[in-house]
């Protein structure tokens, strides 16, 4: 337990979306530390002994809770909630899974795939992903945001102007989030913690785990932000940069034609030279592989491009 934390949010109190009307959790003052217990992005139904069954049922309805809200003394409309994450504590059980219908090559990969992580909550050393492989971890949240102003309830899954599901996995201990307010309180949430994943979350999820998150709230009034932003305190990719990478590109005029292409070309790669299954490596890009922007000018082409850390076969 945050022996600095003046709240608790235990995992009970969560939300499936977003609503300004929803009750607060707690009521904080700005600079206060709040302890929040989350679940993973399946609400708890997917855990160890998991298998593809478990996986086939699924309630979609009950996906991407997020612990909250917090209701933040002062804060008004044009503000910012300046968000500090000090720490997570992490359970040392995750799961990556290829949902049919979900992800950049959702037209490929139909089948369901699904694999469990055991990896050790205390040192967070690379976890095993199949004979030879290693992958670094890095833990962050997922979903983090507040209440748009917009009435009614608003699904959890897409990334918003006031934060949501943003799937930043630069969002880690140390960094601090600025997102803008859009209702009396701001009613800030938190959830979707993911052990490691790759910039492009190409198959649709991470490594999803259970988590703990300590994150201080503070105010900055009259900020008038018009999206998130955020700081980094330290390099972000040290965990994986260690021994170089294999890149592989999509050219062309579209940039989710090329993201797609850079990434089966990924794929065929691992295959090629691990003899990983295809839905496997498919999860493993996901999970630790980064889509990058290489070029936007030199019109009438573009260039993705996607980066795989060799130190997970080292």
């Amino acid at each position: 337990m945050c022996v600095a934390c003046t709240h608790t949010i235990h995992r009970a109190q969560h939300n499936f979306g977003w609503n300004k009307d929803f009750e607060p959790a707690v009521v904080a003052k700005p600079g206060e530390t709040i302890h929040f217990e989350c679940l993973d992005s399946s609400g708890g139904q997917l855990g160890a002994g998991s298998t593809l069954e478990t996986l086939a049922a699924l309630d979609f309805g009950k996906i991407n809770p997020v612990t909250g809200p917090v209701y933040v003394e002062g804060a008004a409309p044009g503000d910012a909630l300046k968000v500090t994450i000090r720490r997570f504590i992490p359970s040392g059980i995750g799961w990556t899974a290829n949902i049919p219908g979900f992800g950049l090559l959702a037209d490929q990969f139909t089948d369901p795939a699904l694999h469990m992580w055991s990896y050790d909550a205390i040192s967070m050393a690379p976890s095993l992903y199949g004979p030879g492989g290693k992958v670094p971890l890095k833990p962050f949240a997922g979903t983090i945001g507040v209440a748009p102003a917009e009435p009614g309830l608003h699904s959890v899954v897409p990334p918003r102007r006031v934060g949501g599901n943003l799937d930043i996995r630069d969002l880690t201990s140390g960094v601090t989030l600025y997102l803008p307010v859009e209702v009396e309180g701001a009613l800030f949430s938190i959830g979707d913690t993911h052990a490691a994943q790759g910039d492009g979350e190409v198959c649709g999820t991470a490594i999803e785990s259970q988590m703990e998150v300590e994150a201080t709230i503070e105010l900055v009034k009259d900020a008038r932000l018009q999206s998130p932003r955020f700081t980094t305190t330290e390099p972000v990719t040290r965990h994986l940069d260690g021994m170089g990478y294999e890149v592989t590109t999509g050219i062309g005029p579209d940039l989710m034609t090329g993201a797609r292409e850079s990434v089966m070309r990924m794929i065929d790669l691992l295959v090629a030279e691990h003899g990983m299954n295809p839905v496997d490596a498919y999860m493993l890009c996901s999970v630790c592989g980064d889509l990058r922007i290489s070029e936007i000018v030199d019109m009438p082409n573009w260039v993705v491009s996607f980066y795989f850390p060799r130190i997970v076969f080292a």
